[in-house]
């Protein structure tokens, strides 16, 4: 086993270590409702933006559901450039206006 994977398997890691790493890792997070019949719907996406304070999170309203219908947030998706190497032009999926 790689040295590495032995230290970041241990009890030793401290979520001072992990919550950053992750939230730093991860860029959009889809929350869904499952509804009575076992259909899933989109509640929110949000953006995560890798900043942690206090081992809290911080994120940015993407799209939230308001009544039966998702909606723009305020919030704009962080590491735009991740998204523009991966191919995707954010002005074309969220509008010109909000991605700027």
């Amino acid at each position: 086993m790689h040295p590495l994977f032995d230290i970041l398997a241990g009890e030793n890691i401290s979520s001072r270590f992990v919550v950053p790493t992750v939230a730093s890792a991860i860029d959009l997070v889809v929350h869904l409702d499952m509804l009575a019949d076992g259909r899933r719907r989109v509640r929110e996406i949000v953006g995560l933006s890798g900043r942690v304070e206090d081992e809290v999170i911080e994120i940015s309203e993407l799209f939230a559901l308001r009544g039966d219908r998702l909606v723009r947030g305020d919030g704009r998706p962080p590491h735009a450039e991740r998204f523009a190497r991966a191919g995707h032009d954010l002005g074309a999926l969220l509008g010109r206006a909000e991605a700027a």
